[in-house]
């Protein structure tokens, strides 16, 4: 019986040739050659009118915190069923976090009581679309533009996905990717900041940058360059952006593969749904699937611990994902003690199964199978 890891790191070979071609060029600084192959992929494929690139998902976060000016005091909505990283770049700047309760189909923020969590002090509203299905972009850029709020997408998961047509991550004034081991296309560790909004492209250079109009001077804008506004170095060497680069080149593929993978377990398994055993990922009309994970929801944390055992038993590794924020040990005492219901069911309830690229058709059907065989049982 195979081993099954949760995750693999898909490499497409290029990577390790245009790395070299950084050593020979003895370019290995940020913003060198393959920085900008990769800007220009992403604005021209997905029509984002600027990328840029950062050293982790977390920094363009930073940025967009920097980007939108936020104070002490000043409020952010965001959804508790979601990583530190999306609360931390603001609270590192004084925001209190008000926590959104998850939907009850998806792990994704209820759009509909955003509204009543919006008071004079709120911001930003922080959308995060999990397992690369898009949040309900339209009613929240109607909430945003009602209260003068900004939005920053935290499009993590999300390289690929779609909301009505329109590209995850080209809705929100701002939006933040990631590109670490564990992503559809990956470098290791790295990010990018998307800037919609153009009043927010020059600063985002210089933020990057420092602080510096380093970028400006480089196109020949300014005759030198000096220090112009806070920031920090939030660029990341071009060798990250080489491997970043080759693993671009070979994204429609990786895309196809993923998705057949979903399409794979949910095959399997609908019938599991369909005896109202347990529930798979929900996916409204509005959404499509970059098939970044594939999860399913267990009656209770008891079952899900249950199903863990049984899959590690065969050689199978599945993992749960997020704790709830508003109960976490640092904000406990900070969160304004509403229950979030839903987010503490998908805390408790939601499993990750394997998905990588090169997981067989064969591996596929031994984690479904063991899954069935596990409720069957139960049955």
């Amino acid at each position: 019986m195979n081993n099954i890891p949760f995750n693999k790191p898909y490499f497409t070979g290029k990577e390790i040739n245009f790395i070299s071609e950084t050593f020979n060029n003895k370019k290995i600084a940020g913003d060198g050659d393959f920085t900008k192959k990769c800007h220009s992929f992403f604005e021209k494929k997905y029509g984002f009118k600027k990328v840029l690139l950062t050293t982790s998902c977390t920094d363009a976060l930073e940025m967009a915190a920097i980007l939108f000016d936020i104070k002490e005091g000043d409020e952010v909505i965001m959804p508790s069923y979601t990583f530190v990283s999306t609360a931390n770049p603001f609270v590192l700047r004084g925001a209190k976090i008000i926590f959104c309760d998850s939907q009850e189909c998806s792990p994704n923020m209820d759009t509909s009581s955003i509204e009543k969590l919006i008071t004079q002090k709120t911001k930003v509203i922080i959308p995060v679309h999990y397992a690369g299905i898009a949040c309900n972009m339209e009613e929240i850029m109607v909430l945003a533009n009602k209260y003068n709020l900004f939005v920053v997408e935290d499009a993590a998961q999300c390289i690929d996905s779609y909301y009505k047509e329109k590209p995850i991550g080209s809705i929100g004034h701002l939006a933040a990717f990631s590109f670490h081991e564990t992503k559809n296309i990956i470098s290791g560790e790295g990010g990018m900041l998307v800037v919609n909004d153009p009043q927010f492209i020059e600063r985002a250079e210089i933020i990057r940058e420092k602080g510096t109009n380093r970028s400006q001077f480089f196109r020949g804008e300014i005759d030198k360059y000096g220090w112009v506004d806070v920031g920090s170095s939030y660029l990341p060497s071009d060798m990250i952006a080489a491997f970043l680069y080759a693993q671009c080149l070979s994204l429609d593929d990786i895309q196809k593969k993923r998705v057949e993978i979903w399409n794979s377990y949910y095959d399997q398994l609908k019938i599991l749904e369909e005896n109202q055993l347990l529930k798979l990922p929900y996916l409204p009309n509005f959404a499509s699937n970059n098939g970044h994970i594939f999860y399913i929801v267990c009656k209770d944390l008891n079952e899900r611990t249950e199903l863990i055992k049984e899959l590690k038993n065969n050689h199978i590794s599945a993992v749960f994902h997020y704790l709830s924020l508003h109960k976490s040990e640092y904000y406990l005492n900070k969160h304004d003690g509403r229950d979030l219901p839903n987010t503490d069911k998908f805390t408790n309830c939601l499993l990750r199964l394997p998905l990588f690229y090169e997981l067989d058709n064969e591996s596929i059907k031994q984690i479904c199978d063991v899954i069935l065989n596990f409720y069957t049982s139960k049955k």
